[in-house]
């Protein structure tokens, strides 16, 4: 049996080799509503189960004070979020550390689809009971 951070990797090593196959297939240069687009087709025939733009509310204590759409959830788990920029920089990281942590997510994925070859970040949410152990 599987335990749950074992699952959450094999997930984020299925959705990574999704994102590799629609990267291999159609390049760079596209709008990300293209590689979201393309990468369910992907996920469906891995046969996951996903959420596409999902809403998760935005707390400040407990006041919800906005909403953000997250591209995937995937499996329940991991949060997936697609850009198409030459290069991933600090914004983009924070970003997806502070969706997890709204969505009270263990594991993100951030991918960029835009630059030459696929790159890809696991996000650990630090504040997730999963990985304040390690």
């Amino acid at each position: 049996m599987m335990m749950k951070s074992e699952i959450g990797d094999q997930v984020s090593y299925d959705v990574i080799g999704c994102a590799m196959r629609v990267h291999a297939t159609l390049g760079p240069g596209f709008m990300e509503k293209i590689y979201q687009r393309s990468l369910a087709i992907e996920m469906n025939l891995k046969y996951l189960n996903y959420i596409q733009e999902r809403n998760i509310e935005i707390f400040y204590g407990k006041t919800q004070i906005g909403m953000r759409r997250v591209d995937f959830f995937v499996e329940g788990r991991i949060l997936v979020e697609i850009k198409s920029v030459s290069k991933l920089d600090d914004l983009h990281i924070t970003q997806t550390m502070n969706y997890c942590e709204a969505a009270k997510l263990p594991i993100g994925l951030l991918i960029n689809f835009g630059s030459k070859s696929l790159e890809y970040r696991r996000i650990y949410n630090i504040n997730h009971p999963e990985n304040r152990k390690s």
